[in-house]
C-alpha cells in the first residue's frame, strides 16, 4: 500500500479551489496545502504565504513542508519557471517547464509548433508593426481576430467586425497574432500528459463573453458545463489523434517535453475541427464542473504526469450526469473590479442539493468573506441531467449576493434545451 501524499497547490483562484477540493476528497492524499490560497481553499487546505511568481520561494516552501507533489495552477508561474525550480529541488511537480509553457506564453510559438506537428488550426500572421497588422487584417477580412502574443489572463483576444477596433487592439500589444476567423461552436478539451502518454478528459464548454447571448467583451470565463451531448461521438479520439498526441510528440522532439495539463481550445468549424489556442494548465471555469464529475482519484493522474509514469495509471473515469458552473463577477468586470464588498448567502447556496461554491476572487475581512477580484465565485452543481444541474446551479446563484454582482443567465441553456 502506497503512503498517502502531501500535496501543495499553487494559486489563488477558482481552478485552484476546485483542484484542492478534489485532492482533499482523494483517499490517496494525506494533506493538502495551498499558497497563497483564498478563503474557500482554506476550507479544504492549509494556507501559506508565498509569491507564486517567485520560483525560488515556491521551491523553498515545498521543501519546508516536505510535500510529495506540487501542483501549479496558473499560467504566469509556469511561464516564470516555477515548475523547473520545484523539480530542481527534488520534488515532483505537475506543470510544464518554463520552456514548454511557451505553448501558452506565446501564441506565435504555439502556431510554430502546430505547423511542425501538422495540427489543424487557423491560418495566421505574426505582426509587430501597424503596417503588418493592417495588411493581415485585409488578407483575412472580417470578422477580425487579433490576439496578444503574450499572457493576457484570457482577455487578450478581440474578435470584431470593426477594422479600427482591431487595429487599435493590435497597437496596444508589442506583438500580435492575426488569424482567420473560425466558425462553429468552441469546445475545451483538457489532457493530462507526462510528455509521452496522453489522457484526455471529457470535453467541456465555457462562455467567454460577459453578457447573455455572447455579447460584450471577453472575460476569463463566465461559466462552463460538461459533458457535451451535442458534440461528435468521436471528438475525443479525433483530437487525441490529430492534436494532442502530435503536439506532445513535437515538444519532445524539440527537447522541451511537455508534462502537465495541455488544454486545447477547439472550434468545430464547417471545415472540421481546428485548434483556437493552447493553454498550459487547467482552464477556469471548466475545471470546476470537470472536477465535480471526475470519478477517479485525482492524485494518481497528477503524480503519474509529474513522474513520467502515467502509463501505469488508469485513465480517468467519469460519474454519470452533468455539472454546471455559473460565475458571479464583481461590479465593473472585465474592465475593472470592485473589492471589499461583503458576500452574503454562501451557506444558503451550499444548502442546495448538489451545489458547492468555488471561491476565486475572495478574501477575509474579519468574520466576513468579501470580494477581491473580477471573477468572485463559481456556483457549481451536479445533477442527473444537464437541465437538473443547471437548475441547481442557478438556485444557488440566487442565494448569493454582494454589491455590484453580475452573472450570465444563459450558461448551458441551449444545450439543456436540446437535452
Amino acid at each position: 500500500m502506497t503512503t498517502p501524499l502531501k500535496v501543495l497547490v499553487i494559486g489563488t483562484g477558482g481552478r485552484e479551489h476546485a483542484l484542492a477540493r478534489a485532492l482533499s476528497l482523494d483517499p490517496g492524499v494525506a494533506e493538502v496545502h495551498a499558497a497563497p490560497g483564498n478563503p474557500g481553499i482554506a476550507s479544504v487546505a492549509s494556507l501559506h504565504d508565498v509569491d507564486p511568481l517567485d520560483p525560488a520561494s515556491v521551491a523553498a516552501l515545498a521543501q519546508r513542508l516536505a510535500v510529495d507533489l506540487v501542483v501549479v495552477g496558473p499560467e504566469a508561474p509556469l511561464v516564470a519557471g516555477v515548475a523547473d525550480a520545484v523539480r530542481e529541488a527534488g520534488i515532483a511537480c505537475f506543470g510544464p517547464s518554463g520552456e514548454a509553457a511557451r505553448l501558452e506564453g506565446s501564441k506565435a510559438f504555439a502556431k510554430e509548433v502546430m505547423a511542425a506537428a501538422e495540427v489543424p488550426t487557423a491560418q495566421a500572421r505574426v505582426c509587430t508593426t501597424p503596417e503588418e497588422a493592417a495588411a493581415a487584417l485585409d488578407e483575412f477580412g472580417a470578422p477580425y481576430v487579433v490576439k496578444d502574443d503574450g499572457l493576457a489572463a484570457g482577455k487578450g483576444v478581440v474578435v470584431t467586425e470593426d477594422r479600427d477596433a482591431a487595429l487599435a487592439h493590435a497597437a496596444q500589444c508589442e506583438r500580435v497574432v492575426i488569424e482567420e476567423f473560425l466558425d462553429g461552436p468552441e469546445v475545451s478539451l483538457f489532457a493530462i500528459t507526462d510528455g509521452d502518454r496522453v489522457y484526455p478528459l471529457q470535453p467541456a464548454q465555457d462562455f467567454k463573453r460577459i453578457h447573455d447571448g455572447d455579447e460584450g467583451p471577453n472575460t476569463g470565463g463566465m461559466g462552463a458545463y460538461t459533458p457535451l451531448a451535442w458534440a461528435p461521438a468521436d471528438l475525443v479520439d479525433e483530437v487525441l489523434r490529430d492534436v494532442l498526441q502530435p503536439t506532445v510528440d513535437e515538444m519532445a522532439r524539440r527537447g522541451t517535453p511537455f508534462s502537465g495539463l495541455l488544454y486545447a481550445g477547439l472550434a468545430l468549424t464547417s471545415r472540421g475541427t481546428r485548434v483556437v489556442e493552447f493553454n498550459a494548465r487547467f482552464g477556469d471555469p471548466e475545471t470546476q464542473p470537470l472536477m465535480a464529475l471526475l470519478d477517479s482519484p485525482l492524485s494518481p493522474l497528477l503524480m503519474g504526469a509529474a513522474t513520467g509514469t502515467l502509463a501505469d495509471v488508469e485513465p480517468p473515469r467519469w460519474k454519470p450526469g452533468a455539472a454546471v458552473a455559473v460565475v458571479l463577477a464583481s461590479g465593473g468586470y472585465p474592465e475593472t473590479s470592485s473589492s471589499g464588498d461583503v458576500i452574503r448567502g454562501l451557506a444558503d447556496a451550499e444548502a442546495v442539493d448538489g451545489v458547492h461554491v468555488i471561491h476565486a476572487g475572495t478574501a477575509r475581512d474579519g468574520a466576513d468573506v468579501v470580494t477581491a477580484g473580477g471573477r468572485v465565485l463559481a456556483v457549481t452543481a451536479v445533477g442527473d441531467s444537464l437541465a437538473g444541474a443547471r437548475a441547481a446551479a442557478y438556485d444557488g446563484v440566487g442565494r448569493v449576493s454582494f454589491d455590484g454582482a453580475q452573472h450570465r443567465t444563459d450558461i448551458a441553456a441551449r444545450a439543456a434545451e436540446q437535452g
